[in-house]
């Protein structure tokens, strides 16, 4: 069975003196065929996104600052873990190190 479809046809009109125009085209050019198969496809997507994006900021004016902070502090977490990986070990072993050491000088006689 067929899939229903309703197509609308418009045209996209690039000036390729203007910046953002320029930029717009080379990403249609460079764009992944295998991800976009068309130019239609990676259009819709990029509407999608910006639009809703733009519409959710709108209704959370502090949603972008909010995830600014959330990539800040899972950065700041994955250092302190990645921190603690390595010095833990170390804090242990100079531990057992010092409650080890009045036995091994019972041991020896000191």
């Amino acid at each position: 069975m067929r899939k229903e479809r309703k197509i609308i046809n418009t045209n996209i009109r690039l000036n390729l003196c203007d910046e953002q125009d320029r930029q717009a085209w080379e990403y249609l050019q460079t764009m992944d065929r295998e991800k976009y198969k068309s130019y239609t496809r990676a259009v819709v997507v990029a509407l999608n996104d910006y639009f809703s994006r733009e519409y959710r900021n709108e209704a959370d004016p502090y949603l972008e600052t909010r995830e600014k902070e959330d990539v800040f502090l899972e950065r700041v977490e994955t250092a302190i873990r990645d921190g603690v990986k390595e010095s833990v070990p170390m804090a242990i072993a100079k531990n057992l190190m010092e409650m080890l050491v009045p036995f091994v000088k019972e041991s020896v006689g000191e």
